[in-house]
Parts: C-alpha cells; sequence; structure tokens
C-alpha cells in the first residue's frame, strides 16, 4: 500500500487525536473524521497517569507543556474513612525514580485534545473533518473505503486502514463483527461539579480522595477548574434518573460531605451507566480499535482513558513498522492484541473492579479493614511504592511491552 493512502481514523478523543499526531509525526498521512461540528467540551476522564505524560511528552510539539502549564500536579492522593475520619495518604514522590512525572495532572481531557489539533495544523498530511460521521465501511485486500455523512451528504473516503477511536457504541467494531464481553453495573455514577474550595474546609485535603461510607461511598477530586464529586445511584425509571439530577437531590449530596446554608453552585450534572467490557479482538482485516471502542471500565484509578492513550501510542508503533517498513500486518496487529487486549482483561479490568470493590463495602468490619489495609501500606515506603506503581499504571505499561 502506498504510503499516499492515508490511515482514516473515526473519532477526535483522546486515542484518537494521540494516534493521529503520532502517525503524521512519521509522514504517514491521515484523516480523522469527527462527527460533532467542533471538538467536543465536556466532562469525563481528567487523570493523567505518569505513563501517559512521558508518552505525550515523547510526542513533541509542545503539547505536554501546554498539559504541564493548564493541569493541576497531585502529587498524592487519599484513601478516606468518612466514618471514622482515618486518612491513608499515598505520596507518589515515592516513583520519582520510576518515572519523568511523579503525580497525577489533573486536566480535563478535552484540553489534550484542543492541543493536538493546534498541533496537527501544522502537517500537511493531516486532514481533521469536522462533521464527518462514519456509518460504514468496506474493506478488501488492497484498502478500506469509509462511508461518512456530512452536512452535503454521503462521501466515499479510500484509506489503507480504519481505526475506530469513536467510543464505546463504536461502528467500527460493531460493522467489524467483533464482539463485547463483559458487563454492565446496576447502579450508575452521578457526577457534579462545584467551584466550592472543598479544600479550605477538610483538613489536609489532597486533589484526589476516594471516601468510603456504608451508607454512600463517593470520590471527590479536583480538576484543573472545578471541584468533581461522584456518587453511585441506582435509578429504576427516566423519573428516578430525573430526581437524582434534581437540586434537591444533588445539593443533599453535598450538604452530606459538607453542611453549609446556602447551597452549592452546581456547573455540571450528569449520570452514566458503568460498564467493564473488552473487545474479543482488537483487529479484523484493516480495521483496528483503540480506547473506549475496544475496552471501558469504572472510572475509579483513572485507567479508562489513560489505557486508551497506551493503545494508541502501541499501535501507531505498529502501522509504522507495517506501512513505512513493510513488516507483516497479522504479525504486527497480532502483537497490539496480545500487548493490549490481554493487559485489557488481566490489569485494567481487574483492578477497576478491586477498586469499586474495595470502596462500596458496606459491612463496617470489612470497610475497617480495608482502611487498616491502605494506611499500613501507606505507612511502609517499600509498600507504598509497589502500591503507586501498581496503580499509577506504570507496571501495567512495562508487563504490556515485554509481550511477544
Amino acid at each position: 500500500m502506498s504510503i499516499q493512502s492515508p490511515v482514516i481514523i473515526a473519532g477526535a478523543g483522546p486515542s484518537g487525536c494521540v494516534l493521529a499526531l503520532s502517525l503524521v509525526k512519521q509522514g504517514i498521512p491521515v484523516i480523522m473524521l469527527e462527527k460533532c461540528e467542533t471538538l467536543p467540551i465536556d466532562l469525563r476522564a481528567s487523570t493523567f497517569h505518569p505513563p501517559s505524560l512521558e508518552m505525550i511528552a515523547d510526542l513533541g510539539d509542545g503539547v505536554i507543556d501546554k498539559m504541564l502549564e493548564k493541569g493541576l500536579h497531585a502529587d498524592r492522593y487519599q484513601y478516606r474513612d468518612r466514618s471514622t475520619g482515618e486518612v491513608a495518604t499515598f505520596d507518589m514522590s515515592l516513583i520519582a525514580d520510576e518515572t519523568r512525572y511523579p503525580f497525577r495532572l489533573q486536566l480535563e481531557q478535552y484540553e489534550l485534545t484542543h492541543f493536538i489539533c493546534d498541533a496537527l495544523k501544522e502537517y500537511d498530511c493531516a486532514d481533521v473533518r469536522f462533521g464527518s460521521e462514519l456509518v460504514s465501511f468496506e474493506q478488501d485486500e488492497s484498502g478500506v473505503t469509509a462511508i461518512v455523512n456530512t452536512a452535503s451528504g454521503s462521501e466515499r473516503i479510500q484509506g489503507s486502514y480504519l481505526v475506530g477511536a469513536e467510543g464505546a457504541r463504536s461502528v467500527v467494531r460493531k460493522q467489524s463483527g467483533i464482539g463485547y464481553m463483559g458487563f454492565t453495573y446496576d447502579e450508575k455514577f452521578l457526577v457534579v461539579s462545584t467551584s466550592f474550595p472543598f479544600e479550605d474546609v477538610f483538613e489536609d485535603f489532597s486533589y484526589v480522595n476516594y471516601v468510603s461510607d456504608p451508607e454512600e461511598w463517593c470520590v471527590i477530586l479536583r480538576t484543573d477548574k472545578l471541584w468533581r464529586v461522584l456518587v453511585p445511584v441506582f435509578p429504576a425509571s427516566e423519573e428516578e434518573e430525573a430526581y437524582y439530577l434534581s437540586d434537591e437531590f444533588v445539593q443533599s449530596r453535598l450538604k452530606r460531605l459538607y453542611a453549609r446554608d446556602v447551597d452549592y453552585d452546581i456547573h455540571h450534572r450528569s449520570i452514566y451507566a458503568v460498564n467493564q467490557r473488552v473487545a474479543e479482538i482488537y483487529h479484523r482485516g484493516r480495521t483496528l480499535l483503540v480506547g473506549d471502542a475496544c475496552h471501558i471500565n469504572n472510572p475509579l484509578g483513572g485507567m479508562g482513558m489513560n489505557g486508551g492513550l497506551h493503545d494508541a501510542f502501541n499501535l501507531a508503533d505498529k502501522l509504522q513498522k507495517v506501512i513505512l517498513e513493510g513488516a507483516d500486518p497479522e504479525a504486527c496487529f497480532g502483537l497490539y492484541d496480545r500487548q493490549r487486549r490481554e493487559l485489557a482483561v488481566q490489569f485494567v479490568q481487574r483492578h477497576t473492579i478491586e477498586n469499586k470493590k474495595l470502596m462500596e463495602a458496606r459491612d463496617p468490619d470489612v470497610q475497617r479493614k480495608r482502611q487498616q489495609m491502605l494506611m499500613e501500606t501507606a505507612a511502609d515506603p517499600v509498600r507504598a511504592k509497589d502500591f503507586l506503581l501498581e496503580r499509577s499504571m506504570i507496571n501495567c505499561v512495562r508487563e504490556s511491552l515485554a509481550v511477544q
């Protein structure tokens, strides 16, 4: 396949953008399709782990500098027991000898996509098309044809490979006949954003806090702009879901965290379903998957978006070998599948499920033992470092790259 035949990427989220910039920097032409008219500005993932920051830094084009300037550096995070007031604090300086970025960067994911799309404007071989929704595709031994809906009608776009980076409802995955194995939790997550300064009313409060409580666990974290609070809810109908989004319920949850006479200011609220799913394979023919198109998990621990970024960097390397060096596609994409899909099953899914179980225990004895384990781990530098290497995704990236 001629290098003049572009790689088509469906979706301009974090994974799609990172993949696009990685490829064009190698001279590989890219057409990136985004169904929205502009880059979405919404509140989704907001934690960048150390390996992701290292990969973005190596990508160049000043993207990491813009991220570091705008984001919050969370160099510690806490597990809090609301009933006892006990706190287990994990200090990320313990892994300073393992990474250039011994902290979590708290930054809305859309900031990354905007930074990268600005960088893509400098590359003649980068073609970013907004208002272009992939609806179908055809492929054969010589290439792939994307069928795209635009404001002016349907368009057929020729390419060498098609990458599905368009999220959990991926057209690429579905039309490739790839199963999406896993399950959906009974509860949903309510996410509320407020500018109230929790750091001023809670002693020694970190930017990232996992709060256990037999009645209702929660997560309280700071993004670069606002505090975000996540609580579980169990809507059985549209009417119940509307109630959970109401001022009455939202204010009651926030005032349970910290009682005050006046209402909290609310900048954003949403409810979303929580899934644990992994595609049965990450490639089929000339179609490939990255990010939420091939794996989704609950957000506790911030591993979803980061895993998608790691997919994109890994796949960029494989596509470069195939397109520029003439490497065998099946061998390269088979290795991509082994390195990323098996990791998603064995590490990301396992850890995110464990994170949720740790948070939601209602048995006081179980919760007490959990908090004791976390506090003992945080107090022991050796155990704390091991814990941080796992939860920061450093170990899983190293183990992934070791797979052959």
